[in-house]
């Protein structure tokens, strides 16, 4: 039997119960659309969040205290007091580390900002001006913290844009008192909103020199006397040359520290940052693609159920072809090509669905969650490959019954 004459029958066959064979169709399209629009989230999330950790900068390095092993307990990361601003600045050496173009200390803790009536709760940074340009923190209005800002502890604030909207609504904050932790500060500038990242928003934070945050609102000091920061930012000359400034930031810290064994420091890039991300938010993709997998494994169910019950209808048709000369092989095949007919097209539809739903879905805001999706070719021959293999393995079954009908049998069949 020709292949051609295969495919006529088959759709013949498919068009006596136009309506059994819809709803069939539909299983497989449903499971398609699913797959595709619930993997086209997934993507989506994951390409906003890795793109906005890029915004920050790809060459950077993060050095935070801990990681240390003391008294056969191991120190995680900000767990202990053991960078200080002279560590940073011993990093500013261009002998020592030639790899470190800029670098950033921090030193944070979280209070309440009153302005007139409003207030709002939020994390507070004490930073250095290399932070603007390290971090890439880009200002609305006003001005960044300066250098006589820090060598004098000024009472100064920098608003994320989150909390200027919070206190002063439309209005121009710059130039206004507001009260931190009871003292007041002036507003000297706003930061433009940068949206969240992968440890909060960058825009619920207030921004003053790390000297003030230190003097006036969270004093901390290392057990040596010196004025302790939580991370260290440090921006390297060029990507290429990550591994080197990593290296070197080490030996200059080992050297600080006097270290002979483990490190009480942790140093990490933007980069192992973003690799580890992704590899969370693969998990969570394919998570998403089995759950509407399930709903493929339901459609080929009913192809299994649809094949069947043409086997029991065309019992007599089957031994009419055996008895003029029909191969076991050509009834298999006849069933097979009706269950693959309606596998594929359910996949063509369910693929068009699907990629019309992510069309839909992106920069939509739904129930107050803004959704941005990505879909991508991988994803179209994925969902086709599956849906054209559940057809042809649900469909194996009825076939296969349908060729080992003794053809004597088949004629008697009422």
């Amino acid at each position: 039997m020709s292949l051609r004459l295969v495919l006529i029958t088959a759709i013949s066959s498919l068009a006596v119960n136009k309506l059994r064979a819809g709803l069939t169709l539909l299983g497989i399209v449903i499971g398609v659309a699913a797959v595709i629009s619930l993997l086209s989230i997934g993507r989506g999330a994951q390409d906003a969040i890795t793109e906005r950790i890029q915004t920050l900068g790809t060459n950077l390095l993060f050095i935070r205290p801990g990681g240390t092993t003391q008294g056969g307990v191991f120190g995680g990361q900000g767990s202990a007091s053991t960078l200080t601003l002279e560590d940073a600045f011993a990093l500013q050496d261009a002998v020592m580390a030639p790899s470190v173009k800029a670098v950033a200390p921090e030193l944070g803790t979280s209070g309440q900002i009153v302005a007139g009536r409003e207030n709002t709760f939020t994390q507070i940074t004490g930073v250095t001006p290399e932070y603007q340009f390290v971090r890439e923190s880009t200002v609305a209005s006003g001005q960044f913290i300066t250098r006589t800002h820090v060598d004098r502890s000024s009472q100064v604030a920098v608003l994320g844009s989150s909390v200027a909207e919070d206190l002063f609504g439309f209005r121009d904050p710059v130039g206004q008192p507001v009260r931190v932790n009871g003292r007041q500060f002036i507003v000297v500038g706003v930061l433009e909103s940068k949206g969240g990242g992968f440890f909060g928003s960058f825009d619920d934070q207030v921004v003053v020199p790390i000297t003030t945050v230190y003097n006036r609102l969270s004093s901390s000091r290392t057990a040596q006397g010196g004025v302790s920061v939580q991370t260290i930012n440090v921006q390297v000359n060029d990507v290429g040359s990550m591994d080197d400034a990593m290296n070197e930031v080490s030996t200059v810290l080992r050297i600080r520290h006097r270290i002979t064994g483990d490190d009480d420091f942790t140093v990490s890039s933007q980069q192992e940052t973003i690799e580890t991300l992704e590899e969370t938010t693969n998990t969570f993709i394919v998570f998403l693609g089995a759950i509407a997998g399930i709903s493929l494994l339901v459609g080929g169910i009913g192809i299994m159920n649809i094949m069947l019950v043409s086997v029991t209808e065309r019992t007599r048709e089957i031994g009419i072809r055996k008895a003029m000369g029909a191969k076991r092989r050509d009834i298999m095949l006849q069933f097979l090509s009706e269950a693959s007919l309606l596998s594929l097209g359910g996949g063509g539809l369910g693929l068009a669905l699907g990629a019309l739903l992510s069309w839909f879905l992106n920069d939509r805001t739904l129930g107050g969650q803004s959704f941005q999706t990505s879909f991508s070719g991988d994803f179209a021959v994925l969902a086709l490959v599956v849906g054209a293999g559940i057809g042809l393995f649900f469909g194996i079954y009825p076939a296969m019954r349908a060729a080992k009908l003794h053809p004597i049998d088949a004629l008697r069949y009422e």
